[in-house]
Parts: C-alpha cells; structure tokens; sequence
C-alpha cells in the first residue's frame, strides 16, 4: 500500500489524497442497506482530467481496483468500496464549463450537482429535465453512471436522453471522446448511451455534454385521493390512454402518506388509500387539469384538490421528494426497490406488494412515478433485529421477482450495484450476460473498475 500512494502522489497534490482511516470510512458505501463495503486502501480526490489518468495509470501498473464516486447517494451499493481499493471520488471536479443557448446544451464535470446544474441554466432561460428525488445532493456524473430518471421522467424522459457525448479515462488511463455536440449524429457504434448507467465499470466520466430544453411555464398540480390504489392505478391508464402528456404523475400509497405527514406535518390526507398528483407545465394548464380531474373522478376518486398556485403545487412535489427519507424513519432502515412494470400492470404491481408485505409482517410503502410505471416499495424494518431484517431481504426479492413476472425490470433508476446483480442474470439470461461481460472485458481487461458490480 505505501508503494501504491508513493505512486499516486507523483502526480497528485497532498490534499488529493486521503488516509486516514476514520475519513475513508465515510467514504466506503452509498445509501443502501445489505449490500457489502471493505476498507479501502486509499481515497483520491482528483481536481483534473490529467490527474484521473495518471490515478487509473497508477491502479493499472499496481493491479490495484479502483471504485468511483460520486456523492454517494445511490441505493444499490453501486459505490461501495472493496478491499484495498483506490475509491476516486470525483467531487472536487464541479465545474460547469460551458453553457450554450444557441446549442442548447451544456458542458459539464462530473462532480457536477444536478440542482445546481439546474439553476445555472435557469438564468439563460434552459432547463435540465432529470431530477432525482435527491436532486440538491446527487451529481451528474453519479446520474450518468446510474441512467437516473426522476419525477418528470413521463413527460421529458431519462438521463440517457440528455447526455450527447462524453469525455471517458479508460481503465489503462487513456482519454476517449464519445459522442457529439450536434442535434443529430449516427457516426459508429453509440458508445456515449454505453457509458450511460454502466455504473462505473467501463471507465470514467471526466466530462459530459449535456442536451438542454427551453424552460416550461411553472407547473400547476392537482392531488386526487382514491379509496384504493388499484382505483388510482386505473386512473393512471386512462389518463395516459387519452393521450394526457403531465409533467408530473405520482403516486403515494397511505402507508407512505403517513410517514410524510410524521416526518414534515404537511397534514397529508391519511384516511385515503393512494393519493395521485398530476401536473402540467403548459401555458394554460386549467384545461388539462379539469380533463385529469374527471378521469380520476371516473376511476373512482372520492376528493380532488387542485392547487391554487405553483407555491402549493411545489409543496406537494416537496411532499413527494420526502417520501423515501420519510419512510426510512419508520423503523430506522429501509430497502428501496425501484422495479419498473408496464403501466397497464401497475395496479397488478402494487396489489403483489401489498400481499408480499402481509405475508411477511412488514411494513411497505410505495411511492411510484406512476406515469411510467416505476414503483419504489420501500421495506421498513429494524435493522437490529437479525429475524426482521431476513424477512426484509426476503420481501424485497419477492418484489423484484413479482416485477420480473410482470414484464418489468429489476431497476428503473437506481441502477444494478451489488443489491441486485444476482437479478440481473436473471434479468438479462445466459446470453444477454456473456454478451455484457464480453463488452465489460474490452474496457476493462484487468477487471479494476467497481468490481464485484453489476456482475
């Protein structure tokens, strides 16, 4: 180990590099429960693309692994460390580098935070879609790494379709440019979409180009409560049946309701079964909402509430942003699962966790960005509990295996990590796996990037 930061420190600077154990604890894990972390040997914070060569050199010549970071808010495990590995976090590089109006896109470093992305564009009149429940702490080159989605994933869509190119190190150290700047470009194979959500293990990102829209109106939001969630799930379906393009469509059962109303004191309704929120980002929304409001009506709302204003429409959206957080001080830990099904089973989705939870004895709320079929059953258990906390791991399998018999995937959002690689063989099947390992070898010969991830 001294050997290897000798190494490191010909071409980092004394403060690029940390240590110290009690430091490097903090760094050795992201959000997630029951998912494995070693110590590493070293943490690196690099502040230049020179100096993510010379460490992935470094890591090459030593055979040492190396785990990248971002602001380790995922919830797989995808940025645990392993045993004696480099952990190169990547938050000292935060730069905005360039922001184009013409082009519509920006130029950014990974350590980038998407919330501050977001309102640098905002005073050129842009706007950046994705946004994660974690939006004022997660970074862009975490989102990358995980193809985040977010709250507005039903109308603008997914990370991968905002990142144009990117600046990669590859694991020998080697810089590789991806992609383009321009609208359209069908050069070769489309290895920028390659990188995206591939958590880490093919190399790292050190710069992204990002595609940029002109900001929408302020959102105007409606709440429907339901006397069930199959109710709320059919209203769901018609509205996407008719044709209805929300900004926003999200769903909240009652047990996460509850833990909202517990944790903010937003005087949530809890006596529903499942509250919908619906936004529009329009010009006029009126005409919209009122459409929303008589298909819910229709599938069996006994309330709708639509808001006044955009203040009181940013304080349901606060109230969906705390759902997880709120949920995780039910009982001290959580299990988040991200299984995405297709919207016509969604209500299928929600009555199989609710089953599995009964089954079980344990608590299990879902919120669900319902307008694309993304569910987040969120086990509550007591950690310190051993008896519990099997059940919980037991439970949450059951969901990603209901998800898979539903058609669905293992993960929306959240990305594979350590959490779920033993789904996504079963996900991806004998083939699709040697194909994904074949690829993984080509850029990683030596297997130094996030071992022990996806895999």
């Amino acid at each position: 180990m001294a050997g290897l930061i000798e190494q490191l420190r010909t071409g980092l600077p004394a403060e690029a590099i940390l240590t110290d154990p009690d430091i490097m604890g903090a760094y050795a894990h992201d959000m997630a429960s029951f998912c494995e972390a070693g110590p590493p040997a070293v943490v690196v914070l690099p502040r230049t693309v020179q100096q993510v060569q010379h460490i992935m050199r470094t890591a090459t010549a030593t055979r040492t692994p190396v785990v990248p970071q971002g602001a380790r808010t995922g919830l797989s495990g995808g940025a645990n460390a392993s045993d004696g590995c480099i952990v190169l976090s990547l938050l000292k590089m935060d730069r905005i580098l360039e922001i184009s109006p013409v082009d519509r896109t920006a130029v950014v470093e990974p350590g980038v935070v998407n919330a501050a992305l977001s309102r640098a564009v905002g005073e050129y009149g842009l706007y950046y879609p994705p946004d994660p429940s974690s939006w004022e702490e997660c970074t862009i080159g975490g989102n990358i790494g995980t193809a985040s989605g977010g709250l507005c994933c039903v109308k603008y869509g997914v990370t991968a379709e905002y990142v144009l190119g990117l600046d990669v190190v590859l694991a020998d150290g080697r810089l590789m440019s991806t992609g383009r700047r321009t609208a359209k470009g069908v050069a070769g194979y489309d290895l920028t979409r390659l990188f995206v959500g591939s958590e880490g293990s093919l190399g790292i990102v050190v710069r992204a180009i990002l595609a940029l829209k002109p900001e929408p109106p302020r959102q105007l939001a409606l709440a429907a409560e339901f006397p069930s969630a199959d109710a709320a799930c059919a209203a769901v379906c018609r509205i996407m049946e008719r044709g209805h393009t929300p900004s926003l469509l999200e769903l909240m059962d009652r047990t996460t309701l509850r833990a909202v109303n517990d944790l903010t004191h937003m005087e949530l309704p809890e006596t529903t079964e499942a509250l919908l929120l619906a936004a529009f980002d329009v010009p006029d929304p009126a005409a919209d909402l009122a459409a929303v409001g008589e298909l819910c009506e229709a599938a069996g709302a006994t309330q709708i509430v639509p808001a006044e204003d955009t203040a009181e429409s940013e304080l349901l959206l606060k109230a969906r942003r705390s759902a997880l957080v709120a949920l995780e001080a039910v009982k001290g830990t959580t299990m988040i699962d991200d299984v995405c099904v297709p919207r016509s089973r969604l209500a299928a989705m929600l009555e199989g966790v609710a089953a599995i939870g009964e089954k079980h004895g344990l608590t299990i709320g879902v919120c669900a960005h319902a307008g694309d079929g993304n569910t987040h059953p969120t086990v509550c258990f007591d950690a310190t509990d051993p008896e519990e906390a099997a059940r919980a791991r037991t439970s949450f399998d059951e969901i990603m295996r209901l998800g898979l018999e539903l058609g669905g995937t293992i993960t929306g959002e959240h990305g594979v990590g350590v959490l779920k690689k033993e789904w996504l063989a079963r996900e991806l099947g004998p083939v699709g796996l040697e194909m994904q390992q074949g690829i993984k070898r080509v850029f990683d010969p030596l297997g130094l990037l996030n071992p022990g991830k996806l895999f």
